[in-house]
């Protein structure tokens, strides 16, 4: 059985740039799990660390630019937000590629540390150089 402390932690990069939203999140989601790592435990965070760019060229399938919807609610009556799926893409980029990727992961305390993990930015640009971080195969 692995222990967190025995984990090494690596550091992954994806460029997001025509990949498929939902079959890159997945593919990112186990990378945080550490379901790639032939001693994955269930309950101990053994992911790595994973960088995304270029999250503004993430593609969609079909129509759901303007079908798909994001919702938000501030709690207050009448406080539901609505986002397409393009207005997401010009305003927000990177939340597209954070809410696939968590709609993936557990909705526990260790899902939300392994979710710290993901780093995502819209650009090609990324502070994290002095990881040296690897490229990461990821499939259309």
């Amino acid at each position: 059985m692995l222990k967190e402390q025995e984990a090494e932690k690596r550091w992954y990069i994806v460029d997001a740039r025509g990949k498929t939203l939902g079959r890159l999140a997945s593919q990112v989601a186990a990378v945080l799990r550490g379901k790639h790592k032939p001693a994955f435990t269930p309950h101990v965070d053994s992911g790595d660390y994973v960088i995304v760019v270029n999250a503004d060229q993430v593609r969609l399938t079909g129509r759901k630019e303007e079908s798909k919807v994001y919702y938000r609610h501030s709690l207050y009556p009448g406080g539901l937000k609505r986002r397409t799926a393009a207005e997401m893409r010009k305003t927000r980029p990177e939340k597209m590629i954070e809410l696939a990727v968590w709609g993936m992961l557990p909705h526990t305390r260790l899902g939300r540390r392994q979710m710290r993990k993901l780093k995502v930015y819209a650009g090609p640009e990324h502070p994290h150089q002095a990881q040296k971080p690897e490229p990461l195969a990821v499939e259309a």
